[in-house]
């Protein structure tokens, strides 16, 4: 069951039933000043943010099991570079950091550039084109699929080595997960600020999908993460969003999804 309900995500995940999630994949407003469809001021003083984002963290903290993951995307900009580190600090009250993934949305290897990213006009700053994923849990001790997101070994002879497993190994914490060319314009994009269905798909099978009973997304958006959820087979996901706007789109997204298998 894939649903989507367009609520007050504090409010819902406070009443839901203590220890019911197994995985939450999300990506929080990062106040600064993005133009959301909605009534949220994505430019409160920061103090506000952040104490909302307690209250968010508390919320998810309730409705998380104890072996659960929280998958938390959070980006910045060149004049504001801290802000992912405050939310980490103030959501270190009540989890631990256990991994910090670097999502890479552009790379360049020697003279080949691959990926998307906003240019920055500037002398001071240079192109931004990463953002954080902080993988925090109750424990910190969190047990993971780490091959289920693994990549195959380069020189097969580390295979036997390493202990390689099906081949593959630990893909690491630097993830290149590129937008589409539409994502990527932002003409074009439904939304101001989204990230790609395929970043939640491998937070969802990093954390083992056999173990996903329930996920959830608290700002949904136009449901990227509910389409991964979809395609990975996770059997029940909630996506929350203020937004009714949004929230047809993550639904219709869903339909489309559906009718393109």
């Amino acid at each position: 069951m894939i649903e989507i309900v367009c609520t007050d995500c504090v409010k819902a995940l406070s009443e839901m039933k203590p220890g019911m999630l197994d995985v939450v994949v999300t990506s929080p407003p990062y106040n600064l000043g993005i133009n959301y469809d909605c009534e949220y001021d994505d430019a409160m003083p920061r103090q506000d943010y952040l104490n909302w984002i307690v209250d968010v963290s508390y919320a998810v903290y309730n409705a998380l099991s104890d072996q659960g993951s929280f998958f938390v995307n959070v980006g910045s900009k060149p004049t504001d570079p801290m802000i992912p580190f405050e939310v980490l600090h103030v959501m270190s009250r009540m989890f631990k950091l256990q991994n910090t993934i670097h999502w890479v949305k552009s790379i360049s290897i020697g003279e080949q550039s691959v990926g998307h990213y906003k240019p920055i006009n500037s002398e001071r700053f240079i192109n931004d084109c990463h953002e954080y994923i902080f993988h925090m849990t109750k424990t910190g001790k969190v047990s993971l699929d780490r091959m289920a997101v693994g990549v195959p070994y380069a020189d097969q002879s580390n295979v036997k080595r390493w202990s390689g497993k099906n081949n593959v190994r630990c893909r690491g914490n630097t993830w290149f997960i590129p937008y589409d060319t539409i994502q990527s314009r932002e003409d074009d994009r439904p939304h101001p600020a989204t990230f790609p269905a395929e970043l939640p798909e491998m937070c969802f099978r990093l954390h083992g999908l056999d173990r996903i009973k329930w996920a959830c997304d608290p700002f949904v958006g136009i449901g990227n993460s509910a389409i991964a959820a979809k395609r990975v087979g996770i059997p029940n996901f909630v996506g929350m969003d203020l937004s009714p706007t949004y929230c047809r789109r993550a639904t219709d997204m869903l339909k489309e999804e559906a009718d393109a298998v």
